[in-house]
This record gives structure tokens, sequence and C-alpha cells, in this order.
């Protein structure tokens, strides 16, 4: 298995109004699980990929756990909007205690599953856990400290947070959110993105979205750049030899970082967190080169750049 160096073309930007933003559908996660289901099937992570399925139907069925909880007014929305501000920032928001009885749903449904021992003995301490103890994990893994938090648990910690995220994005309205101050953090919550996808269809065909790690949100940026950086020189992409060219690593030599990014013409179904964790042999490529990872995903249990 090898990676190709893919030289990059010219992308012209559609003439009129781009569609700045893509809040996330409340369905995501069923669509996630169905997606992580069909990726399972002969895949070298197939028991992960089934175990990741199970855990996204889980926060499908959780959402209706998070309601009335605190969301910005007005006053909030508009000085975030006036600042280029995420309104739903992970350092500035104060989380309801909702995402702890999702989280309490979540392994709940692991403990009682058939998935290997490490992963039922992690909910289990987690089912046990105090209201602190969660809100320390739920505080290192939004901050990237991940040495706060055991591997074992993160998924289901990341999983609950994703529920109660998603749920309020979904609540707002893509005309109060403005565009991202640091145009490679989430404009609706201010995470990093796991990946980027080039859509298809309708007003979005041909346009790359930067996917939320977090918040399930989408935003706009220009293909042949670096959504780190933002330099648009020494961009070059690989991807694993004889695959179907759906997946790629965007590569930059200025930053030294590389963010997959996804193609919905090779691939309609892709969904961005459940294809880069089923893409992680092209992880293992790029690191035998030496180049980093931007982005993160909590599902590959990694850090950001």
């Amino acid at each position: 298995m090898t990676a190709d160096l893919i030289e990059p073309g010219t992308i012209e930007p559609p003439a009129g109004e781009l569609p700045m933003l893509r809040l996330p559908e409340r369905s995501l996660f069923d669509q996630r699980a169905q997606r992580l289901s069909a990726l399972s099937e002969g895949h070298a992570l197939g028991e992960y990929l089934r175990f990741l399925a199970t855990i996204a139907r889980a926060q499908h069925e959780a959402l209706p756990l998070v309601r009335n909880v605190p969301m910005p007014d007005a006053e909030v929305l508009r000085r975030c909007r006036e600042h280029g501000l995420p309104p739903l920032g992970i350092q500035g928001w104060s989380r309801a205690p909702a995402w702890r009885a999702v989280l309490r749903q979540l392994v709940a449904e692991v403990v009682t599953s058939a998935f290997p021992e490490m992963a039922r003995a992690a909910a289990e301490r987690l089912g046990r856990a105090e209201d602190q103890t969660l809100e320390g994990l739920a505080a290192g893994l939004l901050s990237g400290d991940f040495g706060r938090i055991d591997r074992a648990s993160a998924p289901f910690v990341a999983a609950a947070l994703q529920v109660y995220w998603l749920h309020m994005a979904t609540s707002l309205s893509p005309g109060v959110v403005a565009p991202p101050e640091a145009p490679h953090l989430c404009p609706v919550c201010g995470s990093e993105p796991v990946a980027s996808v080039v859509r298809i269809g309708g007003a979005d065909q041909g346009l790359r979205y930067l996917s939320c790690s977090l918040c399930g949100s989408q935003w706009h940026e220009v293909r042949i750049k670096c959504a780190y950086c933002q330099t648009t020189k020494g961009i070059s992409y690989y991807g694993i030899e004889g695959s179907s060219g759906a997946v790629k690593a965007e590569n930059c030599d200025a930053c030294g970082n590389y963010l997959k990014i996804f193609y919905m013409e090779k691939d309609p179904a892709v969904e961005a967190v459940a294809d880069d964790v089923a893409s992680v042999a092209l992880d293992v490529l790029m690191a035998e080169r030496g180049i980093a990872r931007s982005g993160v995903n909590f599902f590959l249990l990694g850090g950001s750049a």
C-alpha cells in the first residue's frame, strides 16, 4: 500500500453568493450509524466501526434528552456576529447538565452489549463517576488536553458532547452566525474540523466544506488552500494507490500539516467522521512520511496540530 502524490490543479469559485454555513441535521447520527455499518463490512477495523455504529445509534436515540437547555440570547448572538465569535464556543459556553444525562444513557447501552471488555469496563466506570469527574473529562477533551482523559473513555465523553452541541447547533439560524475570525475553526462552536468534504448537487456542487468534529456544522472553504494556515502555495495531495479516489490527504508544505478531503463525486455516501476512521490507513502512511495531521477525530483517539 503506497501513497501517491497528486499535483494540484486550479479551482475557480462559482459565481454568486456562496452558502457559507451548513448547520447539521438532527438525523446526522442516524446517517452516521448507517455509514459506519456499511463501511464495517469486510474492513480490517470492522469490529471498531460496528462499535462506533452502535454509539452513533445511541447518540440518535439520546437526542430527546437534550431539551430546554440554555441558548444564547439575541444580544449575545449580536455581539458574537459583530466580532466573528462562535455563539456556542467550547471555551465560553457553560455546559448544561443534560450532556451528562446523554453520557449515562450512552454508557448504559454499551454495558449491556457484547463489545470487548475494555469498552464495557470504561462504560461502567463512567456510569459510576461523579458529576465533577465527568465535567473534568469533558473540559480536557474540549481543550485538547487528551492527557486528562483515558483513551477508553474518550469516545463516550465525546459522543455525549456531540449530541449536546448538535442539538444547540440545530436550534440556530445560519443568519446569526458570522464567518469565523479563525477560518480553521468552526464558526458555530469553535472546534477543529475532522476533515473536509467536496459536495455535489444544487448550490453546493463542487464546493468544499470543513466538517466540525463536535457540533457537526460545515463551513465553506475554497479548494486547494490549507485549512489550517490559509496558504494556497505548496499544496499537494496524497491518496492510496488503487483506491477509488474518494479520500485524499491535503498536505501543506508551509505549516507541515495535512487534513483529509473527501469527494462525494467519487462516493456520494461519504460522511466525514465515519470515513475518516475507515481511512486510517492513509493516516498511517502520512505518519510514516513524517507529516502531521491537523484537525481532530475523537474516535481516532488522536490530537490536533
